[in-house]
């Protein structure tokens, strides 16, 4: 975000500590001036008010999808698709924007040379016949009889209609129809087709490029993927040199700032379990994707206001392999920080490292104690947890279960608006061309598309969902999302009730939303808040207890 941008968040926050806090007393909420994002200096120490300038050595995004709990996907650029390239080949690591280069280990090479689609002359000659009757209009013995339906309704039914419209949307260069028909060939096994169509979107493609080229160029290095392979395979062959981890950071605190999507969730998050903690003494806060710990600044900054003092607070951090790379090392850093934040606040304060993954979690790794009020944080992790669509180990709803057990006073959950779990193939496909399609157009209003940081945002922070939800299969597709509706199922049937977000906690995020662009568009239904673009809808946050 601009500068001139930030200090507009900065004046309309203000506005808000002026305003009366009808449900929290004077609790102030969040509770300091000139803040704008959840940030904390390593030497905060010197008092209660922390300066710009400390909040920017302690800004991380750690909820964000650079830090999913899987293993890294580093996608490379799609610019080393070839345009003079005819035949699909598994796309090599390029050094753009950012150094990216081979692994020692020729890991990043190609385990398919030349053409994927066919090695036989007679095949490929075959094929060119067929080619030659469909746009004749004549039947082949072996013609292909399958529909093919465009993101805009368009049925073909013949195999001649069907080049005739492959034909047609090339003409016309609608890039979200090319892209949909090869997803399409794939799923039905024409190969002839999805080469032709690669070719020819390799040379329409850009990471520079508008949002639907940048969205199409990782769209399309996860479809040569989900052709080349799957699973494992597919990050072996895709492990380029990671960024450094303070690089990594960098491109997430720029992403954190350029667009609202984590913000809104940590500040809906927060606001929740402060409403609900406002009468306890003790309260223990279990982060099952604590990563960076960022999100707990402003809640002890929160807690540090309320009438009557603080209370005890006790957080217990879940990590992953992921947010430890991210992190740059272990849960000690997570814990040094906040418990020198809380020092300064003068909030009692004690951190409890649990360095698992989700699957992994047992009851007696949460650590919980007699006496204490248990808040549960779910910020963009869930959908990491396999399913009972994945294997008998349905660890996404035994984890609700468990939590349940815990008897929490609230449940916040952050998730990603789509639908990407169970959906087939070319739906899911479908869904992630239209919701990550927001999200870039998003990035495009805020960040001028020559900056030089857009493309490491998009690259590392983005790209290796995408690259995950169109490859990959089984257990190795880990980016599952689920829509409001599937969540509240799963809520329901671990026996929660929903808590409604407060009218002033709705207030705060409708002031932080007003320093944003107005395509952005903030909605209420039924105590649940949905953040989007254009009126779709991108993040869901909710309460449960």
């Amino acid at each position: 975000m601009e500068t001139s941008e930030s200090h507009k968040i900065s004046d309309g926050i203000q506005k808000l500590y002026d305003q009366p806090v009808q449900n929290l007393a004077s609790y102030h909420w969040p509770p300091l001036k000139n803040i704008d994002h959840p940030l904390c200096s390593d030497e905060s120490s010197e008092g209660a008010h922390l300066s710009a300038e400390a909040f920017e050595q302690y800004c991380t995004l750690e909820s964000s999808s650079g830090s999913g709990g899987y293993p890294a996907v580093n996608s490379p650029s799609t610019a080393s698709f070839s345009p003079k390239k005819k035949a699909v080949s598994w796309p090599k690591c390029q050094s753009y924007p950012s150094e990216l280069q081979q692994s020692p280990d020729n890991t990043c090479g190609t385990p398919v040379s030349g053409s994927c689609l066919t090695e036989n002359e007679n095949d490929l000659r075959h094929k060119l016949r067929e080619l030659e009757s469909a746009m004749l209009g004549t039947s082949s013995d072996n013609a292909d009889i399958y529909n093919i339906t465009s993101p805009t309704g368009n049925q073909v039914s013949l195999e001649s209609e069907k080049w005739k419209y492959i034909v047609e949307i090339l003409s016309r260069g609608d890039l979200k129809e090319v892209l949909f028909s090869c997803a399409k060939a794939i799923e039905n096994n024409d190969m002839f087709t999805a080469d032709w169509l690669m070719s020819e979107l390799r040379q329409t493609v850009s990471v520079s490029g508008e949002p639907i080229q940048r969205l199409g160029a990782y769209l399309l290095e996860g479809l040569v993927a989900r052709l080349a392979s799957s699973g494992s395979s597919i990050y072996k062959a895709l492990r380029c040199k990671e960024p450094e981890s303070v690089e990594l950071l960098s491109y997430m605190h720029k992403l954190y700032e350029i667009c609202p999507y984590f913000k809104f969730g940590y500040m809906s998050a927060n606001g929740a379990i402060a409403e609900a903690m406002k009468d306890e003494s003790r309260v223990h806060i279990i982060d099952f994707q604590i990563a960076q710990g960022a999100q707990w600044v402003i809640l002890i900054m929160a807690l540090a206001s309320r009438p009557g003092g603080p209370p005890h607070v006790r957080i217990t951090g879940i990590d992953d392999p992921t947010s430890a790379y991210a992190r740059g090392g272990g849960l000690e850093i997570v814990g040094q920080r906040l418990s020198r934040l809380a020092e300064s606040f003068k909030v009692p304060f004690e951190f409890r490292a649990a360095a698992i993954s989700g699957p992994e979690v047992q009851l007696e790794n949460l650590g919980v104690r007699p006496g204490e009020a248990i808040a549960v944080n779910f910020a963009m992790m869930l959908h990491h947890m396999p399913d009972e669509s994945v294997s008998i180990h349905n660890h996404r709803d035994r984890l609700l279960r468990l939590v349940k057990g815990l008897s929490p006073k609230v449940v916040t959950l952050v998730e990603q608006e789509a639908n990407t779990n169970t959906a087939p193939f070319i739906h899911r496909f479908l869904e992630t061309m239209n919701h990550y399609g927001a999200i870039f157009e998003s990035i495009d209003v805020a960040l001028p598309r020559e900056h030089k940081d857009r493309i490491n945002v998009e690259q590392h922070c983005l790209a290796r969902e995408i690259v995950n939800i169109v490859a990959c299969e089984g257990a190795e597709r880990v980016e599952r999302h689920e829509l409001f509706g599937k969540w509240r199922s799963r809520f329901i049937m671990a026996g929660f009730t929903p808590y409604p977000l407060s009218p002033f906690v709705n207030a705060t995020i409708k002031t932080l939303m007003e320093n944003y662009n107005d395509k952005y568009t903030l909605e209420e239904r039924g105590g649940v808040l949905f953040l989007g673009w254009k009126n779709q809808p991108i993040i869901a946050s909710c309460a449960w207890r």
